[in-house]
């Protein structure tokens, strides 16, 4: 082998126009019905000083019910593209919820360096970031990632779909 193997495989893989704006709204308007909460961090135990040099984020779980089934077929299509094309994991569907998410800066909205690895039956192997905001509307908050020899930042354009496999550090 002239390349090592990991060379093939990209960060990440941004995939855009996958949702109208309509749609993003759609999912805004869903989202913003859920009771948020203050993210938490698993793992370990964490006092809340800790935690909070980690994540500052207010998150909810966003079911697979009827009102979000299109969401989550939508997202299942995006993700097997990708997968086949950049990736090739053996993928049998989703491993936990949706997470709606939303990053406030009057709070220091942030997420440290961290993979989405969950332990259990079914790990998750990919993960995957939809922009739902207009980039032009909030500053900072940048999804960026520790690749193999540089960071790399996350499109912010509104409607993007990013995939990266869930080992890959990243932050927020």
């Amino acid at each position: 082998m002239d390349r090592p193997l990991i060379d093939s495989l990209p960060t990440c893989v941004s995939v855009e126009d996958v949702f109208t704006p309509e749609e993003l709204d759609r999912v805004i308007a869903h989202g913003d019905t859920l009771e948020m909460q203050k993210a938490v961090l698993t793992g370990e135990s964490w006092d809340q000083k800790a935690a909070d040099k980690v994540r500052i984020t207010q998150s909810a779980w966003m079911a697979n019910t009827p009102a979000c089934k299109w969401l989550y077929d939508r997202i299942f299509q995006v993700m097997g593209v990708v997968n086949r094309q950049a990736y090739q994991f053996a993928l049998k569907g989703f491993s936990e919820e949706f997470q709606y998410t939303v990053y406030h800066g009057s709070e220091g909205g942030h997420y440290d360096w961290h993979m989405d690895l969950n332990p259990g039956p079914a790990p998750r192997k990919l993960s995957l970031s939809l922009q739902l905001s207009d980039p032009a509307d909030y500053d900072g908050c940048d999804l960026q990632f520790f690749g193999a020899r540089q960071l790399e930042v996350a499109p912010r354009t509104r409607g993007t779909v990013i995939v990266f496999p869930a080992y890959v550090l990243h932050r927020v």
